[in-house]
């Protein structure tokens, strides 16, 4: 009941937030309201894009609820969801033909990518005892502009008019389900994602390993975990999962690597893992949250005289409350211990 109660109080402190902006800052508040809480809800296009939008938040709060859970946090998703995308697209370009296992080949690449990239900050972790929120976030800064050079231009697409590589071949992408909206069945692997990971934290020997080092490190060590190990594991699962957020976006909605497409998810995905309290069954209904609150805002602005600065500060609400919570229950441990 307690964390219920826990995963609720951001989101109604978030929407209270939200009401009274709207009240000072439009001039036709209740019309801004029916936009803002009814408009994504009001077509199909528009809730098939809202969930869709869902999608990767959903893969990005996995990938830092995993590390969380083991005792370390990746601050390196916004370059791991780039080169999620960017190694999805170039291999089913690569596979152009394959079709479906193509597509799989594809999603396999950008998780052994992106994992490889987090692994590196989890190795050196283990090995050095550096701390893995420096070593991510650099490591992700420092791949960003790397990836915007092939994208810009070995890959660039010179037929359009966008700054992308080439579009995946239509038997590449993933089958929509709402048109005419973006919504395909990548929110299917997404659900099935979050089951797969509740069950391994809960189940498994190496979940239970995760959860016992994410507690006390030292305990676990002195059990005989080794700590390690799973550091390092839990750090490429973590920055797999960010790949996978990167390959749906481009193999389920752009179709191709648009330069810096990945710019907030890694940030929205930790928000997300946020508002759900690093708990794997509150992931879904927290991304949905998150989603909304987006996709409400863009259809506020065009249908009143609301900004998107609103959405934005609604935004730093549950950053600064998520977070508020998590460090008053980091406080409350140590001084239990």
């Amino acid at each position: 009941m307690k964390r219920a109660l826990g995963v609720l109080l951001v989101p109604l402190s978030a929407l209270f937030v939200l009401v009274i902006l709207i009240f000072i800052l439009s001039e036709s508040p209740f019309r801004a309201l029916y936009f803002f809480f009814i408009g994504p809800f009001r077509s199909i296009f528009s809730f098939g894009n809202m969930l869709n939008a869902s999608i990767p938040l959903i893969f990005g709060a996995l990938g830092i609820t995993v590390a969380m859970k083991s005792g370390s946090l990746n601050l390196g998703g916004e370059g791991q969801v780039y080169l999620g995308g960017f190694s999805a697209v170039i291999t089913a370009l690569a596979l152009t033909g394959f079709g479906i296992s193509g597509t799989v080949i594809a999603m396999a690449a950008a998780f052994i990518c992106a994992g490889a990239m987090s692994a590196f900050s989890g190795f050196c972790k283990a090995r050095w005892n550096t701390n893995e929120l420096i070593t991510t976030f650099l490591f992700s800064s420092a791949v960003i502009p790397v990836l915007n050079y092939f994208v810009t231009g070995p890959f660039l697409d010179p037929e359009t008019s966008l700054i992308s590589t080439r579009k995946i071949h239509e038997n590449m992408r993933l089958s929509p389900i709402l048109p005419p909206s973006s919504l395909n069945t990548g929110i299917f692997i997404a659900i099935a994602a979050v089951v797969l990971v509740h069950l391994f934290l809960a189940k498994t020997k190496t979940g239970y390993e995760f959860r016992m080092a994410g507690h006390n490190e030292l305990f676990a060590r002195y059990g005989g975990i080794n700590t390690k190990r799973n550091t390092i594991l839990a750090m490429t699962i973590s920055g797999g999962f960010y790949g996978l957020a990167g390959a749906l976006a481009v193999l389920g909605t752009h179709y191709s690597v648009i330069a810096g497409f990945s710019a907030g998810l890694g940030w929205n995905g930790l928000a997300v893992a946020l508002i759900a309290g690093f708990y794997i069954p509150a992931v879904i209904p927290a991304a949905l949250f998150f989603a909304w609150i987006g996709a409400g805002a863009r259809i506020a602005m065009q249908n009143t005289d609301l900004t998107w600065e609103v959405a934005s500060i609604v935004q730093s609400v549950i950053f600064f409350l998520s977070t508020s919570m998590v460090i008053k229950n980091i406080f409350m441990k140590k001084k239990k211990g």
